[in-house]
């Protein structure tokens, strides 16, 4: 269907008159060239590939509602100015905030103009990307399908959603260790959303700092700038709000977040982790694939 559009496409342009190629004059001669409409329409069978979930299919940058909230604005802002900056770009971005907030939007907002230039881009949630590999897992190899990761390695731009919402064992550390210090390694950029809050204090089994492990909370810092900000659940609204109505239901809320990181603080549980300086508990047995 996407390669039908296309040629539709290419057939009605008055520029190429359905070849794909174009003709201009440089410096007093005649050049070929992909007309704009072959350029358009592979970038839309590449937004096809990218795997945007069709709840946020219609997501981009001028669908979301921001407001008096400085935090929001400058992490909306960094994703902008990432998305037009790339690929020449330094660290990928980690939205960090309660769960309704607009993190998903926003990701794949950045997620859509970096593939509507041409870039290969993809994103998974980290649970359904976790399960996908777990689902190829071979116990005798101790290796996984080669396709499933390499799609995630090598692309241009990942996203992961909900980073930390995966129970943290052995073999999950092992496998998102691979993927995100393959992609730092290759200098690939990659945008993470999360609901955990990152926060100095590493016996909060809530942490970020706990919930992804010491390794990759470690490369996480490295490889991204770390965006914080909270405000109302945009799922409680049944009609899009206003920004006015953002900006009062955020102020006024009285649960609104008053803890160290700006976020809620969501349980007094205590953990233990593994640290250079020796071994302590996590609390958790963790396991294998499948467990």
């Amino acid at each position: 269907m996407a390669v039908e559009g296309r040629a539709r496409a290419e057939a009605d342009c008055p520029d190429c008159r359905g070849t794909g190629w174009r003709t201009r004059s440089v410096a007093g001669a005649r050049r070929a060239e992909r007309c704009d409409c072959w350029r358009a329409g592979v970038a839309q069978q590449m937004l096809a590939r990218a795997r945007i979930p069709a709840r946020y299919s219609k997501c981009d940058f001028s669908t979301f509602i921001t407001y008096e909230n400085e935090k929001l604005q400058r992490a909306f802002r960094k994703a902008q100015e990432f998305a037009a900056a790339f690929p020449v770009v330094d660290k990928g971005l980690l939205f960090i905030g309660p769960p309704g907030i607009g993190k998903t939007h926003v990701a794949v907002s950045v997620l859509r103009e970096v593939v509507l230039k041409g870039m290969r881009g993809v994103y998974y949630d980290t649970r359904s990307l976790l399960s996908t590999i777990r689902s190829t897992y071979n116990p005798v190899t101790r290796a996984s399908e080669a396709e499933v990761l390499q799609e995630v390695m090598q692309a241009e731009l990942l996203v992961l959603d909900d980073l930390g919402a995966e129970r943290l064992t052995d073999w999950v550390e092992e496998t998102m260790h691979l993927i995100v210090n393959t992609r730092y390694n290759e200098k690939r950029p990659t945008v993470f959303t999360t609901n955990y809050e990152d926060v100095s204090d590493v016996q909060n089994l809530d942490s970020l700092f706990v919930r992804v492990g010491y390794r990759l909370h470690s490369r996480l810092r490295e490889m991204c700038e770390f965006l914080e900000y909270d405000g109302p659940d945009y799922r409680d609204f049944e009609h899009p709000p206003t920004a006015e109505f953002l900006y009062q239901k955020w102020k006024l809320a009285p649960s609104r977040p008053t803890g160290p990181s700006g976020l809620p603080q969501r349980t007094s549980r205590r953990a233990r982790a593994r640290l250079p300086e020796g071994q302590l508990d996590l609390g958790w047995a963790g396991g294998r694939a499948g467990t």
